[in-house]
């Protein structure tokens, strides 16, 4: 008896040509449910449908398909157990050597604008994955093959092994089966909570979210969302990494989801291989750039050393960005991770390949552009097109579990912003001070930002104390923080930082204020001539 495949897929990627091996190289018979039966009698091959198969039809609109004895027993089946041939035997049932599914594409659906929860449920694949699974934990028979980029991979191991898969081979396949539901079963129960905060289901919780309200520092500032009760952080490892932070780490980059998303869906056009450390860079130039994403801002670059931005800009060209981020610390610069909102040009790619960087990324790159990036053979170019997203939660582990919190992305919106001092900002302050606010939230606490013309002119990050960061922030900027603004990712809990500030030549501050005594800050403003503006919003980044 002919061996038996069963093929069922929403993915059609591939289908034919595989199909066609199994049937003329390797002599399998095909069954094959829905759409799938039909893309193969379209091209011409051998298919018996699930429904003439089991005697059973397809009902309630396909969602009862292939959940049926002769299916699921032709899967389950141990080869080497006489009971269970006999059932076999009995029930008329053929053994199932390989399964081919992939599922309903739940994540591309949701992923789509203005989704309705019936369109979504709708994509909630059933018998794909009880046919996953049941081939999966029968691995010792059976291969299960659940994404396109497995089929090849499949039709060797049949040429080298005399037509059959390895023990090996279908346990790594058993593996990535059981790792391909846990993420799908994941996206879908995020989804489902999300919707269930969204539509107020949460009741249970309300108390707490009235507790969380009363112990607002600031106000405005504390959400009064709760994040689930289980949160499940699921990923297929897509590449091991040379180490981690240090030789001594072993390292590895993983994927959530069952669809590339963020880095995983980037193109490296040159250079060596991602580390780990690029990659945490590239993740902080991103958010970074995110900031200026809207298809209406101006050409901006930023340069990035060790997740915080040593220069960072705007221009009326990308070429005028980057110089100016560049010429704002072009020390730290040397061995930087740059991130553009514009593809890369010609005049930008020259301008980049005068210094020693380590990667470049941006929405695209022009073809001109790209050859002459090319003569830095070991400099990193990656295009990723979507630059403005990224996770929702962020993760950090500690001893005995983890934490987690939403990201902090909220839009900027300097309409809620407060002038606190009787001098009154310039449009031109304003837009300053806005330009200085998206930047300061993504320096490491304690965090100083000085810009003028909207570039960097110092930053101070990460010290143990305010003061010490101004200091740090108006030293790197010398002599260019004459009529400079200042930001503050927390408040001034003394007046002396704002002094300082003034004696330097800033000409206007945006902090988000909230300290007890706010006014000992406003007051030496007003004595100083200083313009300050108070957000109502922290950006502490540890």
């Amino acid at each position: 008896m002919a061996r038996l495949a069963l093929l069922s897929v929403s993915d059609k990627t591939g289908l034919i040509e595989l199909a066609q091996n199994l049937v003329t190289e390797f002599g399998f018979d095909l069954i094959s449910s829905g759409g799938t039966a039909q893309t193969l009698k379209a091209a011409g091959l051998p298919v018996t449908k699930v429904s003439d198969y089991t005697g059973s039809p397809e009902i309630l609109g396909g969602r009862v398909k292939t959940l049926h004895p002769r299916i699921h027993g032709g899967i389950l089946a141990q080869r080497d157990v006489p009971q269970d041939l006999a059932d076999l035997d009995a029930q008329q049932i053929r053994p199932i050597e390989l399964v081919v599914v992939n599922l309903y594409p739940f994540e591309q659906t949701i992923a789509k604008p203005n989704v309705s929860l019936t369109e979504a449920i709708e994509q909630i694949d059933i018998g794909g994955p009880a046919m996953i699974r049941a081939s999966a934990k029968n691995h010792a028979h059976v291969t299960i093959l659940c994404s396109p980029t497995q089929y090849s991979d499949y039709l060797k191991e049949l040429q080298q092994n005399n037509g059959s898969a390895s023990p090996a081979f279908r346990q790594t396949a058993a593996l990535r089966a059981f790792q391909h539901t846990a993420s799908y079963d994941r996206a879908i129960t995020v989804y489902l909570e999300e919707r269930s905060a969204v539509s107020g289901q949460q009741s249970a919780e309300a108390h707490l979210e009235e507790k969380l309200e009363e112990r607002s520092a600031v106000s405005g500032q504390q959400s009064t969302e709760v994040l689930p009760k289980t949160f499940e952080l699921v990923g297929a490892r897509l590449q091991a990494l040379r180490y981690g932070e240090n030789p001594h780490q072993p390292a590895a980059w993983y994927q959530t989801g069952t669809i590339a998303t963020g880095w995983a869906a980037a193109t490296q056009l040159q250079g060596k291989e991602l580390s780990y450390n690029n990659l945490v860079d590239l993740e902080g130039a991103r958010q970074i750039i995110a900031e200026f994403a809207d298809p209406q801002s101006d050409p901006a670059v930023a340069i990035v050393k060790h997740t915080n931005p040593c220069g960072a800009a705007l221009g009326q060209t990308l070429v005028d960005a980057y110089q100016k981020a560049f010429d704002a610390d072009s020390t730290s610069a040397f061995g930087g991770i740059v991130a553009l909102n514009r593809p890369i040009d010609a005049d930008t790619a020259t301008a980049m390949t005068k210094t020693f960087l380590e990667c470049v990324v941006a929405p695209g790159c022009e073809p001109e552009a790209a050859t002459i990036l090319s003569a830095k053979k070991n400099l990193r170019v990656l295009v990723l097109k979507d630059l403005s997203h990224g996770a929702k939660e962020t993760v950090k582990a500690i001893a005995g579990g983890f934490l987690t919190q939403t990201s902090d992305d909220r839009p900027v919106d300097p309409n809620q912003w407060k002038v606190v001092t009787e001098k009154q900002p310039t449009d031109t302050q304003l837009e300053e001070l806005l330009f200085a606010w998206k930047l300061c939230k993504h320096v490491k606490s304690n965090a100083i930002v000085v810009t003028r013309d909207r570039a960097t002119l110092g930053v101070g990050a990460g010290q143990m104390n305010r003061v010490g960061s101004v200091k740090i922030a108006l030293e790197q900027a010398g002599d260019r923080s004459q009529g400079a603004v200042l930001a503050s990712d927390g408040f001034f809990p003394f007046d002396d930082s704002v002094r300082t500030a003034a004696a330097a030549g800033i000409s206007a501050i945006v902090q988000p204020g909230g300290s007890l005594r706010d006014q000992d800050s406003i007051d030496a403003a007003n004595e100083l001539g200083l313009v300050m503006v108070l957000t109502g919003m922290r950006h502490f980044l540890h």
